[in-house]
């Protein structure tokens, strides 16, 4: 038995064990989320198993002592019934989602931008059921035949349109940079243009999403990149490089992250978008655990 396959195997019995717990995970309904020392934690649902519907991974997310999810756009084809029992369930367990991915347009391409209001006006009904206030979005697929300057004026020219539009409805954008390893075609790739850019656009709704994974894949500094730029983050990924697993198993120091985070007064979401290499329960909560007790030494 190879590596991965194991890796398998103990995921389908950890979800075994987890499903035939049945109401033992939904126990803590009453109760209420727990503080997390005054910080804010999310998971990232599509690193949870497939399998799983929307309640049990919301019963996941509580067993592992989350605030908050972050979903795709898997809520604009719920039926009235899945809305029902899923906002049942998130009142519940008292569990936020903290954002949501409404789609992908290339937002250097002027073209796109009539999809971008599509994807926007379809989206925020359903946001705003969840009690969401913030969208994930890459920059996408770069235009051939535009120079970097003019790639970066459009894409600020659309984050500013997309502003204008969200303003009414109190929500905001996160720009995402995905490193070129995962998408050779990306138009933004690094968090340092990614804060170039939402500095130009200049507007409280548009902020950056600043993934560790990626960075570190592409650029690493991760440190200094965050310290002189916190008043752009608006949300923060967290996963280990190589291999997109849980802190700890790669070359990322986290606890110095966590200290870095907490000395700059960080209050937004900690979303742990990982595989977990493990029971995922177990180790997400030891994840979340890490986290508050490198920020208290912070």
């Amino acid at each position: 038995m190879n590596r991965r396959e194991f890796h398998k195997l103990s995921m389908v019995a950890s979800l075994t064990s987890f499903l035939a717990g049945g109401d033992a995970f939904a126990s803590p309904a009453a109760a209420a989320p727990p503080d997390n020392d005054g910080h804010k934690f999310s998971i990232m649902l599509w690193t949870l198993p497939k399998s799983l519907t929307f309640e049990q991974q919301l019963d996941m997310a509580s067993a592992a002592g989350f605030n908050g999810v972050e979903v795709g756009n898997e809520y604009e084809k719920w039926t009235p019934e899945e809305w029902k029992r899923n906002l049942a369930k998130k009142q519940a367990l008292g569990i936020e989602v903290d954002s949501a991915v409404p789609g992908r347009n290339a937002l250097a391409d002027h073209s796109k931008r009539n999809a971008l209001h599509d994807d926007l006006m379809r989206a925020i009904p359903g946001a705003k059921k969840l009690g969401c206030k913030q969208f994930i979005y890459t920059a996408f697929t770069r235009v051939p035949e535009q120079t970097p300057e003019q790639q970066r004026a459009a894409i600020v020219d659309t984050l500013k349109y997309a502003a204008d539009v969200l303003e009414k409805e109190e929500i905001e954008i996160v720009l995402e940079p995905i490193d070129l390893l995962e998408h050779k075609q990306e138009a933004v790739t690094s968090v340092a243009e990614a804060f170039e850019i939402t500095r130009a656009v200049g507007s409280p709704r548009i902020k950056v999403l600043y993934d560790f994974y990626h960075e570190q894949r592409q650029a690493g500094n991760l440190i200094e990149k965050l310290e002189k730029n916190i008043d752009q983050i608006g949300l923060v990924h967290i996963a280990d490089v190589p291999g997109r697993h849980q802190p700890g198993t790669g070359e990322v120091n986290y606890s110095n992250i966590y200290r870095k985070l907490a000395a700059l007064h960080y209050d937004r979401y900690i979303c742990m978008e990982f595989s977990p290499v493990g029971d995922p329960v177990t180790v997400l909560k030891s994840a979340r655990l890490e986290a508050i007790a490198a920020m208290k030494v912070g």
